[in-house]
């Protein structure tokens, strides 16, 4: 049966806005009634795959996202000696590979593609022999997609591709936009810059001003992945589909997303998490949290609530999981060194 490892986040950060909204106010949403902050899936992830955790753990597996495939060829072309209107036709042929190319510039794809680094070094490979050669690609010589292929990000996150898709991959890992456990109001912080040069003799006003949206919470994350899955998206290699779900692991309970981080410094380590394996069914957590705490202590509240949901399900539905690892700061409990062994193993 197929082996799922579920993961419960609690995370505290200070005033912050780590993921904006189109007016640049912290995104939100409505949960049992009430406003809450809240950060996407697609800004958690991007956080996540692009952290020193995770580069340090799989970069020699990581996937390259990108609409600029084309332009990199481009110039590998022209540093080679091929002339620029070959080079342009020959890496734009590349590019339509792996998406269709812009109208306005065929050297750009018009979707980010996410490129293993397998196909990047065909895709190098063929430029190489175009140059040397002298001569366009072959029909033949663009079979760079691969429908198996080791990139931990793809494996976990997926990948689509609109004119390709038998080269899509399904996700093994799902991910829920984080929402806060208790009720929030969104500040302003009006804020100026004075003109260093400015001695006031004539202005004494600011140079600049302007505003800026914030908030705090305690976050309750969820991230559900499908270990079955993500071995088959890693051509069957087990301890590679392992190291990946650590430094998911890893990178969920101690990276944050960068927004405004210059202006906040709202960088937060996981207060509480909870890990569980099994076949069972996968269900979130999230409910314990429908309506919003009040307590003067949220933290210690979400996570009393929070267990005592899990317990409620499994008394309801029997075990929802096998085996469960748990670490709390606020009580000293656990280590996320015996967490990330046993999501591992």
């Amino acid at each position: 049966m197929t082996q799922f490892i579920q993961l419960h986040l609690l995370t505290a950060y200070p005033p912050a806005n780590l993921n904006r909204d189109d007016l640049g106010r912290p995104k939100t949403a409505i949960v049992g009634g009430t406003e809450r902050l809240r950060i996407s899936s697609q800004s958690l992830k991007r956080a996540w795959r692009t952290s020193e955790h995770f580069e340090s753990a799989l970069g020699e597996f990581k996937g390259t996202r990108t609409k600029r495939l084309g332009v990199d060829v481009y110039q590998h072309l022209i540093d080679k000696g091929v002339k620029e209107k070959y080079a342009e036709k020959w890496a734009s042929s590349i590019a339509g590979v792996f998406g269709k190319v812009k109208k306005e510039n065929p050297l750009e794809i018009e979707q980010l593609a996410h490129i293993s680094p397998a196909e990047w070094q065909d895709v190098m490979a063929l430029a190489d022999k175009l140059a040397e050669e002298n001569s366009e690609p072959e029909k033949d010589a663009l079979n760079l997609l691969r429908a198996k292929t080791k990139a931990v990000d793809i494996a976990l996150f997926g990948r689509m591709l609109a004119s390709s898709p038998a080269y899509n991959v399904e996700a093994a890992a799902q991910v829920a936009h984080a929402i806060t456990v208790n009720p929030v109001k969104i500040e302003n912080d009006f804020f100026t810059a004075v003109d260093d040069l400015n001695t006031h003799e004539e202005d004494a006003g600011a140079g600049h001003m302007g505003d800026a949206g914030f908030a705090s919470g305690v976050f309750y994350q969820y991230i559900c992945i499908n270990r079955d899955l993500l071995v088959e998206n890693l051509q069957g290699d087990e301890t590679l589909a392992g190291q990946a779900i650590a430094a998911l692991t890893e990178a969920a309970a101690k990276v944050a997303p960068t927004g405004k981080q210059n202006s906040f410094a709202s960088r937060a380590y996981t207060s509480y998490l909870l890990a569980e394996k099994g076949a069972q069914q996968p269900r979130s957590l999230s409910v314990a949290f429908i309506k919003a705490m009040r307590d003067a202590d949220p933290l210690a509240k979400a996570i009393e609530s929070l267990e005592t949901q899990q317990t409620n399900f499994d008394k309801v539905y029997g075990d929802c999981a096998d085996a469960r690892k748990k670490l709390n700061v606020q009580t000293g409990e656990g280590s996320l060194k015996d967490i990330l062994s046993f999501v591992a193993d």
